[in-house]
């Protein structure tokens, strides 16, 4: 291991021995539960050694906090997403239900996509949901968004770029 390697993990387990209770302590009154505090937490710092950084020891609790917040919008985000499928399967008839493979590779898939879409600008996640999932046409959207016609086959293009690489078929 050389030396930078060393410092990093010396400077890890220091801001883990002096900061994991009091992460999981935040995270389980955001969270109202234990274990998805110790997921969250967990996943905190993993984030961090990807990264290959800590926080310096002043900013050690603020960026703790900004990574937690991320991931705790992530998790609402997803269940939201979840609890939508969900629903949406229990008006299908029984025999069309998915298996529990299909609907967990399924709320991948939205989940993906979903985040990949709020990497975009608001304009064009508005522009390919009022399309895709409201029927509008391309004149409506631009009447709505109060921008031109070209500007929402671009934001609309855009989006479906986005989206792309986690859709399969034509």
């Amino acid at each position: 291991m050389d030396n930078g390697a060393f410092a990093f993990k010396q400077q890890f387990e220091r801001l883990y021995v002096d900061h994991h209770s009091w992460l999981c302590s935040l995270l389980r009154r955001k969270l109202g539960n234990p274990v998805d505090a110790a997921d969250l937490a967990h996943d905190v710092y993993l984030n961090l050694i990807k990264k290959g950084c800590v926080p310096s020891i002043e900013d050690s609790r603020c960026h703790l906090t900004q990574i937690a917040k991320g991931m705790v919008i992530d998790l609402y985000r997803r269940r939201r997403l979840e609890a939508c499928h969900l629903e949406g399967l229990k008006l299908q008839a029984e025999p069309l239900a998915p298996s529990e493979e299909v609907r967990a590779l399924v709320t991948e898939t939205l989940t993906q996509i979903d985040s990949a879409l709020h990497r975009k600008p608001v304009k064009t996640r508005q522009a390919l949901l009022l399309c895709k999932l409201h029927g509008m046409g391309h004149r409506d959207i631009a009447t709505e968004l109060k921008v031109s016609v070209s500007s929402v086959e671009k934001y609309i293009a855009s989006g479906l770029r986005a989206c792309s690489p986690f859709v399969s078929g034509p």
